[in-house]
């Protein structure tokens, strides 16, 4: 039986986080930093199924993971801005590996819909060591409204408590849900 599992963190500056490096990692590519001067490779990465993006319609800039995240970290100019928010997804190990990147798509569609963001999702394979049932995924999304011009506006919605634990609630449940019936 499949269990439900959904955690939310934000990628913030006050943490000393780059979301550059975040993306890279998480689909075990290789992306520059900009702002930093820093080259972040993580192509030896091992476990990543599989990555990709998903965007607003009109927004095709964004399917560069490199200039998405480099126009990230540029919009940004507080020092602890945060700079993304990640959503880890536990994926069912009853489904294939299409089953699997369709309800991670899924999901990452839902919030691109919602909130008008871009959604980066990296699928991992369990780890060698521990749990082989271990299928998630890492869903990075922006902070900000993305349209066919650039970045907009902050998501401000799940930033503050009162309605940020409700938005990731109900809402979001539904979509894992209604998959696994």
């Amino acid at each position: 039986m499949a269990i439900y599992h959904l955690s939310v963190k934000s990628i913030s500056r006050s943490a000393g986080r780059s979301v550059v490096a975040a993306a890279a990692y998480r689909a075990g590519q290789e992306l520059t930093d900009e702002r930093q001067g820093l080259t972040h490779d993580y192509t030896r990465k091992q476990g990543v199924e599989d990555a990709f993006i998903v965007a607003p319609d009109g927004a095709d800039w964004a399917q560069d993971r490199n200039a998405l995240w480099n126009a990230v970290e540029a919009a940004e100019k507080r020092k602890d801005a945060k700079t993304g928010r990640e959503y880890e997804l536990a994926l069912p190990a009853e489904l294939d590996a299409g089953a699997r990147k369709e309800l991670a798509r899924d999901f990452a569609r839902e919030l691109v819909a919602r909130y008008g963001v871009v959604a980066d999702v990296a699928i991992h394979e369990p780890g060698r060591e521990g749990d082989n049932r271990n299928h998630h995924a890492h869903i990075l999304t922006t902070t900000r409204t993305v349209g066919e011009d650039g970045l907009g506006a902050k998501t401000r919605v799940l930033d503050v408590a009162s309605t940020a634990s409700a938005e990731m609630g109900s809402r979001h449940e539904s979509v894992l849900y209604v998959r696994l019936e």
